[in-house]
């Protein structure tokens, strides 16, 4: 679709601004480019637009020099949206979106055909401004406005739209519209879209592929998840970024990284003075947020949380509105639903197991409430009616200490096989199959650290962080059982 060799031109201060580039750009593809300010971006898309003539090198639309196009044939293979308005004439919105088929009237006096009439009724319908078409520009909102040029660039029946930050000065519900509609576009009316974004995370969004400009040269021109990796994006901008994957789409983001905050003087150490043991929850509340990972009711996965809450419900506990109910009784325990994870247990509380190692890197606080009425043999649990019952093993594990995302995977896993052990010393017993038990059918854990200090680097189980996790929790888990299990028996006779 568009090929361009060697395009060398744009000059500031006696020197080009873009410097021998080769690109090409597929059919239908949504093309992005990215890239630090003054790095040549809209110089590029000026050239390619035919608008600014460049000094050495070629660009092809369809094999054919970009050159050798007229002003008015230019314009109906490629149309321009700018992030810059100059339109201030009081058109109204239908005016504005005819203008967009100037290029394709014939004769004197210009006059409208019918596929004229056609064509901007099709383009005000799909990008949804028909209904206000007799507004005029000045009495519509940024985003409104941005949808009626591009309306007008559509009217155009280009095949190549070019857009300089398109989303610039719009807010995030106008640019997810804006985007949204060029993306059905490229579908629905065969259109290659190349554009300019500050915003790396939006280019990921939407870009099938991404070209990182610097100082007038190519640095990577790939597939996003290629081009968006934290090594080039630091070198190329200047900055500390991290990565990380969207929560619903195969797409990399990227995470700014501010300058630290003066270090503590103090670091902070997570130990049983932060617990509180209730008959009716355990409360742990830390004085700094902690990053953690967790299969807890409320805020499982990763995030950053001060309050962690483990509540006892009856055995019977109906879960249909789990979630809503322990909202509201967070609300009651005057705890913030967005910095608390929550679990639920149907184990009594006062059999916790509690376990505290320090070491001269980092420490550990263990935090284990177990019963085993509802013992599972893991290898065997399709033998078993699926059934949503309370949590009976929850273990806590707080790390004072740094930890890497490897190393909160790899805590997980030996915490997971220490536990099976204790449960396996203990003769606890799958009820069903009569096999030994792995945990019950709800099990809960989470990993919480405070980000401080020497970083650890793994949590196996031969590891300094994963041995002594494995440690702390066989015992734990060991006598939390244990406490239950002298309970039953007291209470037996």
């Amino acid at each position: 679709m568009i090929k361009i060799k060697n395009l060398t031109g744009g000059y500031h201060n006696h020197h080009p601004v873009i410097k021998n580039l080769s690109l090409h750009v597929k059919k239908q593809d949504f093309f992005g480019i990215i890239g630090p300010n003054g790095s040549g971006k809209s110089t590029l898309v000026k050239m390619m637009s035919g608008v600014l003539p460049f000094d050495s090198g070629e660009i092809y639309i369809h094999d054919y020099s970009i050159q050798k196009y007229s002003a008015k044939a230019l314009a109906k293979e490629i149309a321009v949206l700018s992030q810059h308005n100059t339109q201030h004439f009081a058109f109204t919105v239908q005016e504005t979106v005819e203008l967009g088929r100037y290029a394709f009237k014939e004769g004197f006096f210009r006059t409208e055909t019918q596929k004229d009439q056609e064509i901007v009724t099709r383009v005000m319908k799909s990008t949804g401004i028909d209904s206000f078409g007799h507004l005029t520009l000045d009495q519509l909102s940024g985003g409104e406005r941005q949808r009626v040029l591009l309306a007008q660039a559509l009217a155009q029946e280009p095949e190549i739209l070019i857009l300089d930050e398109p989303t610039n000065h719009l807010d995030l519900a106008y640019q997810k519209e804006l985007l949204d509609l060029l993306k059905n576009n490229i579908e629905s009316e065969e259109l290659t879209v190349v554009a300019i974004f500050h915003d790396l995370n939006i280019a990921s969004l939407y870009c099938d592929q991404i070209m990182l400009l610097n100082d007038g040269e190519i640095v990577l021109n790939d597939a996003p998840e290629t081009v968006l990796r934290p090594k080039q994006i630091n070198q190329t901008y200047h900055t500390e970024v991290e990565r990380f994957a969207h929560t619903t789409l195969a797409k990399p983001q990227i995470m700014l990284k501010p300058s630290k905050d003066k270090q503590r003087k103090q670091k902070i150490q997570i130990n049983q003075t932060l617990l509180k043991i209730k008959e009716e929850h355990i409360i742990l509340k830390s004085p700094i947020p902690l990053r953690t990972m967790s299969s807890g009711v409320l805020n499982s996965g990763l995030g950053w949380y001060k309050h962690f809450i483990n509540r006892h419900v009856d055995n019977k506990y109906n879960i249909k509105d789990y979630k809503q109910d322990m909202c509201h009784y967070l609300k009651q325990s005057s705890l913030k639903e967005s910095e608390t994870v929550a679990m639920m247990t149907a184990a009594q509380l006062e059999n916790v197991g509690i376990s505290e190692i320090e070491t001269g890197d980092f420490s550990l606080l263990v935090v284990v409430t177990a019963g085993v009425n509802n013992a599972i043999d893991a290898s065997l649990g399709e033998k078993h009616e699926f059934k949503l019952i309370p949590g009976t093993i929850n273990t806590w594990i707080f790390v004072s200490g740094k930890l890497t995302e490897e190393a909160f995977l790899q805590s997980i896993v030996t915490a997971t096989e220490a536990k099976t052990i204790a449960l396996r010393e203990l003769n606890v017993l799958d009820q069903l199959t009569q096999t030994l038990a792995t945990g019950t059918s709800t099990d809960s854990i989470l990993v919480a650290a405070t980000q401080e200090g020497a970083q650890l680097e793994f949590g196996g189980p031969i590891t300094p962080l994963g041995s002594q996790i494995g440690k702390a929790v066989y015992q734990t888990t060991k006598q939390a059982l244990e406490n239950y299990y002298g309970n039953i028996k007291s209470n037996d006779s």
